[in-house]
């Protein structure tokens, strides 16, 4: 009986080792968020360039598949269409609408949108304010808001604003604001942060009321 007892431990024992062993530390799922942001880059033909070439002119040349990388955030931008109507001044605050597709980077799949047909008269729409070229924004409504179940815009959501015009559609060429964002969780929604995943995000600004 003790026998028994005894080769039930040490079974017991080795399953809490090997648990141990096979449990991911925060350094473990940064390193494969890294690398698929890595596998990505390489797989979409992405050009990286730096914040000093980028601040020349603000302008991401997509025949080129340029992405600027924001080293201290980690956020890599993509500007397709700087859009109609100015950039967000200093002191001012805006109501802003936003048509996205999210991708989670380390399933290669899509997480939300509204983008289909079901929420086509619905768009994101965030309170933004600008204070000293430092965006705040909130969620007032839209898929995020709900699929999160939280207010609180993704950071990297922010970046854009500092280069980009914010204006509505008026004329027949006129055309909205768009980017392309690679976001690493620190940067990305609270459930991204929470597990440590990378995400890819289409996005378009506009003007709202």
């Amino acid at each position: 009986m003790k026998r028994l007892l005894f080769a039930v431990f040490v079974v017991l024992g080795m399953i809490g080792l090997s648990s141990c062993h096979d449990t991911e530390t925060y350094a473990d799922q940064k390193k494969k968020e890294r690398a698929a942001i890595k596998q990505f880059i390489e797989k979409q033909g992405i050009n990286v360039i730096s914040e000093a070439e980028f601040r020349k002119d603000s302008i991401t040349d997509v025949s080129k598949k340029e992405f600027v990388l924001f080293e201290n955030t980690g956020v890599y931008m993509q500007i397709v269409r700087k859009g109609v109507g100015e950039k967000l001044k200093n002191g001012e605050s805006a109501n802003v609408l936003c048509r996205y597709n999210e991708y989670n980077l380390l399933t290669d799949s899509l997480i939300s949108s509204n983008n289909l047909l079901y929420y086509s008269s619905l768009p994101d729409k965030m309170a933004v304010t600008n204070t000293l070229g430092t965006f705040n924004a909130t969620f007032i409504s839209g898929v995020m808001r709900n699929w999160y179940n939280t207010t609180s815009v993704p950071a990297g959501w922010l970046t854009p604003l500092s280069y980009i015009n914010l204006g509505r559609l008026v004329n027949e060429d006129d055309q909205l604001a768009k980017v392309n964002l690679i976001v690493p969780h620190s940067q990305g929604t609270s459930t991204a942060t929470a597990s440590v995943y990378p995400c890819y995000y289409e996005l378009t600004y506009e003007l709202g009321i």
